[in-house]
């Protein structure tokens, strides 16, 4: 039998256990610790306690009142509203127990036991709440819905002795009234094959964490960590930036013709898509140059023209991953930000109806489905607003894209659409109201008609004595707008299409002569894949079945945050020492950085939140892998130590040498003596250009939101900035500094005289 010992702070064996009832006449046990010797008391009956007759219970306290625990006092706030009176609030403030952090705390030789501890801060929170629970006649437990929240719950319960037998678990996906009010009347107990779930997420994280993080100090160097789902992130990043640095560009040309019908007015361009029924190869300016020579020569006329329908469906209602993924490409928000923003607008804002509510629903979810009620309400106000025709007979069904998606929630979605974003713009920042007019219109679109576009398609023959030219042009005009009224999904900036859509004049008829009025060749260059921007590494992810909605957010922050990789202008980049971290995960741990083994173990714990499989059993399975490969790693891995790149200046605070280090926004400068000595400063970026009012070196700088700007180095002593980029070149006429105005001309900021960069290179020719 073991009990808890608040001196070890851990559960320990029972010495010298005595069975005993209390004041209350409710069997207890008491004994010692066997290693500390403090006493040890357990409520419960065992065995012991048989044939004893327990003593005349004396009155006890009369319970009172129900107690609801969320995790955030915002929820707290907008639950409380909904419940009124009779009902006592209160807010966990997240997590209220976790691993010790001072050591593995999973006991590997007895079945993974995770070793728990309430942390110092969350004390009080702990303390007042079983204290509350105390008196309380029910307890409602009303964390979020989903394995964490699960989670929480359970450890609420664990860590504040709160009773089982008064205890229920609601779970609503929206924070209004009626939903509310369901989850209600309709409680649950908790459920512990999610508990177990996220369970055992936490603990194959930390022995991966706390097994790789000593090696990579020993062998690379310290504060370095590795993470079991982040790595495989890293290793994605990595891989995309070598495959550009290898990448050897093609030259390729493409030609375009610009054709008049005959007798017509209105020109159209056509591109050549076939020489003599094969796709022409233009690798060079003289084959190029050798075929439009010909196509000169050449009688053109319409051999096809083929119309047809194109009819183009809204996106799916948002899931975690497409919001993420849309707000950044139409919002520039950072995946981080995004989530931080939607949790706001789900656990409730005051948009004067009388205290806050609930604006969306729970933004943590893989699932497509909207509820009939949700539905319903959407129908009625597209009908009303835009008209039957903008409404389908039979609302569209969405299929779910993520793996092991939880069907029982629903999309993200507002709370309402009957509260117009514009309505409740004033109640809410700038970010908020733009995430939020973002999920509206959304939700609005994809429940309305298709988009119905009439498409045309004109083949052109041209014929010369030599060969003969296939060129096609490509059209389209909307027919019925349906859904993008609304709204129109931002177009994936990674995506190039070749084929280009153009205007095709009216009157067209096959076998219609058309005049050449030019060609136009142009150069290309094969370009290599773009870098991952926190939009397209989210939808990989999601495509490889790698983490969940929940952990998209955290795991791109996480190694940003360790200084593996850093944004530029919406793009990730790994640093020197990510991709050192990188190639030693690939060498000595496979199977950690390996997309499929990764997908796979998400499989294997969604069995465990199905009840299907035992936890403990899916992290023995890894270990029994993982943990000869740390032994191995340990004895064989190099030493990679990467010294840190010093300034040249020495610490203002303490004499050490200033290095150059990476963080989340890329490079800084920070003292060698770190952690002992804390003292950073910004990475001057210098362009080369003094400054006009003290001759120091201007630099360039960013601001908090990554705006880039240009200031003088001396800046609090020189205030000198400027938006613009200034160039070496001094102004051509009262020698003042020029910036880049645009991309054909420069602007002096002494006399404002405007010049094209063919003058200035011609003052340049000049002087040479």
């Amino acid at each position: 039998m073991e009990a808890y010992c608040v001196k070890c702070k851990t559960k320990r064996e029972v010495q010298e256990a005595q069975a005993e009832f209390n004041a209350t006449g409710a069997p207890v046990t008491r004994g010692r610790c066997g290693v500390c010797g403090t006493t040890l008391y357990r409520i419960g009956r065992t065995p012991a306690h048989e044939g004893m007759e327990a003593p005349q219970r004396k009155a006890v306290r009369k319970r009172s009142g129900k107690l609801v625990i969320v995790e955030s006092p915002a929820k707290a706030r907008t639950v409380g509203r909904f419940l009124g009176k009779g009902y006592t609030v209160r807010a966990s403030v997240g997590h209220v127990r976790d691993l010790l952090r001072s050591q593995l705390s999973v006991d590997v030789d007895h079945n993974f036991e995770p070793k728990y501890r309430i942390p110092n801060e969350k004390r009080p929170v702990v303390k007042e709440i079983k204290q509350l629970a105390q008196k309380a006649e029910e307890i409602y437990l009303a964390t979020d819905p989903d394995r964490e929240g699960e989670a929480i719950a359970w450890h609420l319960m664990e860590a504040a002795e709160i009773e089982p037998e008064i205890t229920r678990r609601v779970v609503f996906h929206e924070i209004t009234e009626p939903a509310i009010q369901e989850a209600f009347e309709h409680p649950r107990s908790i459920d512990m094959s999610l508990v177990d779930a996220q369970q055992a997420r936490r603990v194959l994280d930390r022995l991966v964490g706390y097994s790789i993080s000593p090696i990579l100090w020993e062998k690379v160097r310290s504060r370095l960590s590795a993470g079991r789902v982040q790595s495989v992130a890293l290793r994605l990043i990595v891989e995309r930036e070598r495959e550009i640095e290898a990448f050897e560009p093609e030259e390729y040309w493409t030609i375009k013709a610009e054709l008049k019908p005959q007798g017509g007015k209105t020109s159209f361009v056509a591109r050549l898509v076939r020489m003599d029924d094969e796709e022409p190869a233009l690798t060079s300016q003289a084959a190029t140059e050798a075929v439009t020579a010909d196509m000169q020569q050449g009688a053109y006329s319409i051999q096809k023209i083929k119309r047809s329908e194109r009819r183009r469906k809204p996106m799916a209602p948002f899931i975690t991953s497409s919001l993420q993924q849309e707000a950044s490409r139409r919002l520039g928000f950072t995946a981080k930000r995004t989530m931080a923003l939607a949790q706001q607008l789900y656990e409730g804002l005051d948009v004067g109806e009388g205290g806050t509510t609930g604006l969306i629903t729970y933004m943590r979810t893989d699932s497509t489905q909207v509820s009939e009620v949700a539905l319903k309400e959407v129908r009625e106000l597209i009908a009303q607003n835009y008209g039957g025709d903008f409404l389908p007979a039979v609302p569209p069904q969405y299929k779910t894209r993520a793996k092991g998606a939880q069907e029982a929630h629903e999309a993200i979605r507002p709370t309402s659409v009957r509260r117009l974003p514009e309505a409740i713009k004033a109640s809410l920042t700038h970010d908020q109201f733009r995430l939020y007019q973002l999920i509206w219109k959304n939700f609005v679109a994809s429940q309305m008609e298709a988009a119905v576009y009439d498409t045309v398609s004109v083949d052109v023959v041209g014929k010369t004595p030599s060969h003969e030219y296939g060129l096609r042009a490509s059209g389209s005009t909307v027919r019925f707008p349906g859904y993008l009224v609304v709204y129109e999904e931002a177009l994936d900036e990674d995506l190039r299409s070749d084929e280009e859509m153009v205007r095709i004049p009216a009157g067209l008829e096959e076998n219609q002569t058309q005049k050449l009025v030019a060609l136009l060749p142009e150069q290309h260059f094969t370009q290599p894949p773009p870098r991952f921007s926190e939009a397209s590494l989210v939808q990989n992810l999601e495509e490889h079945g790698i983490g969940r909605p929940s952990t998209y957010a955290a795991i791109i922050s996480t190694i940003q945050e360790r200084g593996y990789v850093y944004r530029e202008a919406k793009r990730l980049l790994p640093t020197e020492t990510g991709m050192t971290v990188n190639d030693l995960l690939v060498a000595h741990f496979p199977d950690i950085v390996d997309t499929n083994f990764t997908a796979n173990m998400e499989e294997n714990l969604d069995q465990v939140a199905e009840g299907k499989a035992v936890w403990a059993d899916v992290v023995r399975e890894f270990y029994d892998r993982f943990g000869p490969e740390v032994a191995r790693a340990q004895a064989e891995m190099p030493a990679a130590k990467a010294e840190l790149e010093k300034v040249g200046r020495a610490c203002p605070l303490c004499g050490h040498d200033l290095v150059i280090r990476w963080g989340r926004f890329g490079k800084f400068i920070s003292c060698s003596n770190f952690p002992e000595c804390r003292h950073t400063e910004a990475w001057l970026e210098v362009i080369g250009v003094k400054c006009p009012k003290d001759g120091g070196e201007i630099v360039q700088r960013k601001t908090r939101k990554g705006r880039v700007f240009y200031g003088c180095a001396n800046y609090p002593t020189c205030d000198f900035t400027s938006w613009k980029q200034p160039i070496a070149q001094p102004c051509p006429k009262c020698g003042g500094l020029l910036v880049v105005a645009n991309k054909r001309e420069v602007q002096c900021t002494a006399c404002g005289e405007s010049f094209l960069n063919e003058q200035l290179e011609a003052v340049d020719s000049e002087k040479a």
